[in-house]
């Protein structure tokens, strides 16, 4: 039986369905007090996971303070924080094996920082500095690194969505037990790309968690004005996948969801769609200024929803944890980026030869020749350049 007559159910009279026909219910698991609801099911998590989410929770949160700081000083170009996100983002990666790969939207530096990612590579990258690993080639915050199985970000919208598709059904053909893992805003879910990328992720069965950070706003554009439909989530059921909504700021239910929808997608070769409830805190990005779109006081209610505040009570109702137990941590954090910034930023960029290198297994002709007529640009206005951009 095709999936347009699964349902046999016949009516005999006009019945239309409407966005509330579905019901959604979004799980919780911890309370803002840092206690756990009566009958949740906790994930499976020990102290060791636990300190290891708090203390990525911490550098970010210094990582955010220091370099939208180092923006305004006009040492970097530009710069995103993840700012009120935390739980989506490092709840969700804590969830996956170092072998699931992540195809990130541009707000998830946390889950590259859990995987490893150093202070030192953060900074190499935010200058595009000769070691950087992408060679100084993108702007500040698209991360990316194959050993840690992160995939190099993209500035446009969606673009990775089919990808991860793709990602996915690799893994599955290649017979490897693993998932991708693909992150998105709710505002991303309005492009064509992510209407064909979970289509076909459903049609194919490829093992790919779809996760979107929907934090209320796409730049200034509310959810109100992006669509009219019952969120995101109605939509991986319309697609026919596994769905489920979670609160977006704690923890331990996008740590529960993400392990529970990996283990489907395995089982099952399927797709599955998390639907994370959460918010922005900080502005859109250095370039943006969010007094003009919304109150104070939106972001006052918000900020008693603060993800790693509600996660930090937890632990320290777990006795893992002391109350002033991480004053410490972001002292040591602040220096430590303090420190890799004075000397990232004394690093001279990369060759000029860079800029055509890993783009083909070996550079094209006309390539070569766009080079060249750089080259004799640069030496012609020598003055138009800093001493150490471009190096020829």
């Amino acid at each position: 039986m095709s999936n347009a007559t699964r349902n046999t159910e016949t009516v005999h009279r006009v019945s239309f369905l409407d966005k509330d026909s579905l019901s959604i219910p979004i799980l919780k698991i911890l309370q803002a007090d840092g206690t756990t609801y009566e009958k949740a099911v906790l994930p499976v998590i020990d102290q060791a996971l636990a300190e290891k989410i708090y203390d990525t929770c911490v550098f970010t949160r210094v990582l955010d303070e220091r370099m939208l700081g180092a923006q305004r000083q006009g040492r970097i170009s530009f710069y995103m924080t993840c700012t009120g996100e935390e739980a989506a983002v490092v709840g969700s990666v804590a969830a996956l094996d170092d072998e699931d790969v992540i195809l990130a939207q541009y707000r998830e530096h946390a889950a590259i920082r859990y995987r490893g990612f150093t202070t030192e590579q953060f900074m190499n990258q935010m200058f595009s500095n000769e070691k950087d690993l992408g060679k100084g080639r993108q702007m500040p915050i698209h991360y990316g690194s194959q050993a840690l199985n992160y995939q190099t970000i993209s500035s446009p919208l969606a673009t990775q969505i089919p990808q991860a598709t793709g990602v996915g059904y690799s893994l599955k053909m290649q017979g490897k037990r693993n998932v991708a893992v693909c992150y998105f805003g709710e505002g991303a879910a309005s492009e064509g790309d992510f209407h064909a990328g979970m289509n076909m992720a459903a049609v194919l069965n490829s093992p790919t968690i779809f996760f979107c950070r929907n934090n209320g706003y796409a730049i200034s554009t509310p959810t109100s004005e992006q669509f009219a439909g019952n969120g995101i989530a109605s939509r991986g059921v319309g697609y026919g996948m596994h769905t489920i909504r979670v609160d977006g700021n704690d923890m331990l239910a996008v740590l529960a969801a993400t392990q529970q929808a990996r283990a489907y997608a395995l089982e099952h070769n399927a797709p599955v769609l998390i639907e994370a409830m959460t918010y922005r805190l900080g502005a859109h990005s250095s370039s943006d200024d969010p007094s003009g779109y919304r109150s104070k006081e939106e972001e006052a209610k918000w900020e008693q929803h603060d993800p790693v505040k509600r996660f930090k009570l937890w632990m320290i109702n777990k006795g893992w944890l002391a109350e002033n137990d991480d004053l410490a941590m972001y002292e040591k954090y602040r220096q430590e980026v303090l420190a890799a910034v004075k000397v990232a930023e004394k690093v001279s960029t990369s060759h000029v030869d860079e800029l055509i290198n890993d783009v083909y297994d070996e550079p094209t002709p006309r390539l070569k020749q766009q080079l060249t007529t750089l080259k004799q640009h640069i030496k012609k206005y020598p003055d138009s350049y800093p001493k150490s951009a471009g190096r020829i």
